[in-house]
């Protein structure tokens, strides 16, 4: 496909924030590979490419960061904070997977690692994950009731 056009365009990204359904629930986390924030603490994410969807770039994400396959998702939101990615403008689209627990998963293409940490107990989070990790946590309250 080729395009033209006259306007500026964003950038697409999708992440997937995987909760576990336990007394003390955990989140997984990446941590990053690359700049930016090379080292840093991160949800499994990236750019979407053109023929999927941004679900289908979550669920893609996840698996090629992690080795974590799921199948289920829920968006949780739309972030477009111009100055949210210091490589330019981007927008991410953030999607909820619940599952029961833990499950071993590892670092793979650009992440350095992938961890599972207690939601009440989060490292210092790259770009805005921590307020987008604040929506998470309400939508996986919700789900819960």
């Amino acid at each position: 496909m080729t395009y033209t056009y006259k306007y500026p365009r964003p950038a697409v990204t999708a992440d997937c924030i995987v909760i576990t359904r336990e007394a003390e629930p955990m989140v997984l986390l990446i941590q990053r590979g690359n700049p930016p924030f090379k080292g840093a603490w991160a949800f499994p994410g990236g750019f979407m490419n053109m023929d999927e969807t941004t679900e289908q770039c979550a669920i893609r994400e996840l698996e090629e960061e992690t080795g974590l396959r799921v199948t289920e998702v829920r968006q949780i939101g739309a972030y477009s904070k111009v100055d949210r990615d210091p490589r330019g403008r981007t927008i991410t689209v953030a999607y909820l997977a619940i599952i029961d627990e833990p499950t071993a998963v590892t670092g793979q293409d650009d992440a350095a690692k992938a961890e599972w940490f207690l939601l009440s107990d989060l490292p210092h989070l790259a770009f805005d994950h921590y307020d987008i990790m604040q929506d998470a946590i309400r939508k996986y309250k919700e789900g819960r009731k």
